[in-house]
Order: structure tokens, then sequence, then C-alpha cells
């Protein structure tokens, strides 16, 4: 079908975690409207259009398959509360998320209770303090998210003690600091949401360790078609690194028939063009051979990725070798932010190909290009998303979709298919 039969649907989404940073869930961001065209429709009726954005989302981008174990918190206004689509959605797979503005009425606190009878988790968003009028709704939900941002840390303690009587998971919301990391930790914050882990130069900002200058040197030595004796020594000084890589590559090797059981049989059957796959992913995961699955940035960098692996495709048909460079650029892009180092700094370790290197350090040429509308599917802002696409036109808005839906689930199904055969 024709993009112009589609309607125009987008999928983001920023990371929900943990404690430990480990992430647990995504707050769903959809767009609608023709963003490809100067003639911008002005959304009438903004509860319909949402309602129509989510069923699309959960059939064409089968946003339920690309959430993978997580769950997706939704934005409910006052009018989608009451659309009878809501209860279409998997109750186990969602969050539903009622919007500030959404007045606590009779009416709505019935229908909120009716929908947690029917399985739905509530969550209420931006609270900045409590009011008499809010407690129904307080009593009604399983997660409160706090707006930290507009809160200094006496005004936060104070509302968190008001809010612990009621017994809920506090999701501290709009963090921007380490500081306010620590401070909605102490206070017994059991979630977290905000740019600080969102924006990836900010998540990490470590020094390499020993694991991941093995692993630079691992990858320097598949790109130089070193002999693979060579490769298997490398890895035998971080025996964890052996088992994250078992796990990725038995996760979402697809067309492998025979369970991979040794790092010299994943060699041999995966062969050099696969193997370098994995070292590039394996650079986000737990040296301790940890499980690789929760980790917010491999999940990020995975994503972007196989985006950009399948973006490629499009631009230049049938090339493997750009194609795989663009997964290259999608998944070292994200290493700056996890080693804090440089991105030139990295490449002096890794002889990649010059228009690799042009788009890591300058986001430029075709690879480039294709970072960027990467990075901008990763915003909350369409104008981004639509700047981006218009850098790029062999690749419209619903093909950008569907590549996206591929590649969250992609990077999702990491370390998860066959782990416990392990």
């Amino acid at each position: 079908m024709s993009e112009s039969h589609h309607s125009n649907i987008f999928l983001g989404r920023q990371p929900i975690l943990g404690r430990e940073q480990q992430l647990l869930a995504y707050e769903l961001l959809f767009r609608d409207g023709p963003i490809l065209t100067a003639n911008r429709a002005e959304i009438v009726d903004p509860s319909q259009a949402t309602a129509t954005v989510i069923a699309n989302a959960f059939t064409e981008l089968s946003a339920n398959e690309a959430l993978g174990p997580y769950r997706g918190y939704i934005n409910v206004d006052q009018e989608f509360l009451f659309n009878d689509l809501i209860e279409a959605l998997p109750p186990k797979a969602v969050v539903l998320e009622i919007l500030e503005t959404v007045e606590p009425t009779a009416e709505v606190i019935a229908r909120c209770r009716q929908l947690r009878d029917k399985g739905f988790s509530l969550a209420i968003d931006d609270v900045i303090e409590l009011t008499d009028a809010a407690r129904p709704l307080l009593e009604l939900a399983e997660i409160i998210k706090v707006d930290v941002l507009g809160l200094d840390a006496e005004k936060l303690t104070t509302l968190v003690q008001r809010l612990k009587p009621f017994g809920k998971k506090l999701l501290a919301e709009k963090v921007e600091s380490a500081e306010q990391v620590e401070l909605c930790k102490r206070l017994g914050f059991e979630l977290f949401q905000g740019y600080y882990f969102a924006k990836p130069a900010i998540i990490v900002g470590k020094k390499l360790n020993p694991s991941q200058l093995a692993l630079l040197r691992l990858l320097s030595l598949v790109l130089q078609d070193a002999d693979t004796s060579q490769i298997e020594n490398a890895f035998k000084v971080e025996p964890g690194l052996t088992v994250n890589m078992l796990r990725l590559t038995n996760s979402v090797s697809n067309g492998l028939t025979t369970h991979i059981t040794s790092l010299r049989h994943a060699i041999t059957i995966l062969g050099r063009r696969q193997l370098q796959r994995w070292l590039q992913l394996l650079i986000y995961t737990n040296p301790k051979g940890g499980g690789p699955g929760d980790n917010p940035l491999l999940q990020l960098a995975a994503t972007r990725g196989r985006l950009l692996e399948l973006l490629s495709d499009r631009v230049v048909p049938r090339n493997r070798e750009f194609a795989d460079q663009g997964f290259m650029v999608g998944i070292m892009s994200l290493m700056p932010a996890l080693l804090g180092v440089t991105m030139e700094e990295i490449l002096t370790h890794l002889p990649v190909a010059q228009r690799v290197r042009l788009a890591l350090v300058e986001q430029a040429g075709q690879h480039g290009q294709l970072l960027q509308l990467a990075i901008a599917t990763e915003q909350t802002n369409p104008e981004v998303i639509e700047e981006a696409l218009q850098r790029v036109p062999a690749i419209g808005l619903d093909f950008l979709n569907d590549c996206l839906s591929q590649a969250l689930f992609w990077a999702n199904n990491l370390g998860r298919e066959k782990a416990d055969d392990l």
C-alpha cells in the first residue's frame, strides 16, 4: 500500500528505570499529522487523534511486540479516558497515565475504578502537591509520578512524606541531575524518568574498564581479519564477555538452526561479519556476564544500529557493505556516552571506513544523515523528525515507522531468547 493511503503514525519512547538504572518500562509518545507535507493539518480533536494513533500503533506498528518485556505508559486525557478504545489495549502491557489536566470528578473516579477492575494499572501524572480533591485518584493508582523539576529539596521531601501513607510506587519524573537522583533515592522513589537518563551522554560517563579495552582490541582484530586463535585468546581473559557473547548471538541470530555453545563455534557459524556485529553490541553489556537485556544504553544502541541497517538498505539497495556500515554507525554512535571518551579517541583504536568515520565524527554523509534521523526518533519534537526526513528523500514516514518497529522488537529481544539454555 502506498504511503498516501496510510495514516501518519509515529512511535517514540522514553525509558523508565529502576533504582539501579535498569530498564523497566517506557513512556510511549505518539505523533499524528501529515508531517511530510508543507500543508500541515490542524488536529481538531486531540483525544480522537490520540485514540486513532494508539489503535494503529498496537496493530500496524506492533507496539505490543516492540515493547518486549517492558510495559508502556500511555498518556490519558479527560476525553480519552471515556473512549471505549482504551479497553482494547492489552492491560498487562500498558500503564494508563492519567494526565494532570483530568478533573477528579465522581465520573472520573468511577471510570478509573472500572478500568482498574478490568486489570489496568493506573499512574497519576505530574503530581506537585497533595490536594483533598486528588486523594480518590491517588488511592486508585498503582504509581504516583512526581514532577521533581519544579520542587526544591524541602518541598519534595514534604510532598513525599505526605504521599507515602498511600502505599504507592513513587516515580520521579523530569529528573535532570545526579543530585536529584540521589535525593529521590534517599526519599524512597522506586522509578525514575527524565533527561538525565534519556540523554545518553549523561547516563554514564566512566572511563574504559579492562573488559571494554579488551573488546575494542577484539573489534580491531576482527576489522583487520585476524586469525581466529588471536580472537579466542583475547576473549579468554574475560570469561564473562564470552557468556554475554553467547547470549547475544543465540537471542536474535535469525536463520540459525544450531544453538551456539562456544566462542570458536560462534566464530565458525557466524562468520566475521556477524562476529563484528556482536562485538559492537557486547561493549554495552555487563562485563561480569550479567544479562544484557535490561541495560537502557544497550537498548538504545541496538535500536539505532538495527534502524540504520534497515534504512541504509533503502538508501542503497542490495549493498550489504553499506548496510553493515549503517549498523556500525548506529551502534558506535553511543560509545562516547558509554566509555567516557571522545569519538576521535575511540576511532584511533579502530580501522573503520572513511564514510563511517565521517558519520560518527561529523554526522555527515549518507550514514550521517541516517544517524540524525535515528536520533530524531528518540526525541519528542515532531519538527525535528520532519527536518531529518527532508534530508533523506528515499525514506518516507511510513517506511520509517515500519523500520523503527522492527528495530525496537529486535533490540528488546537481545539476550532474552534461549538465555535459559546457557
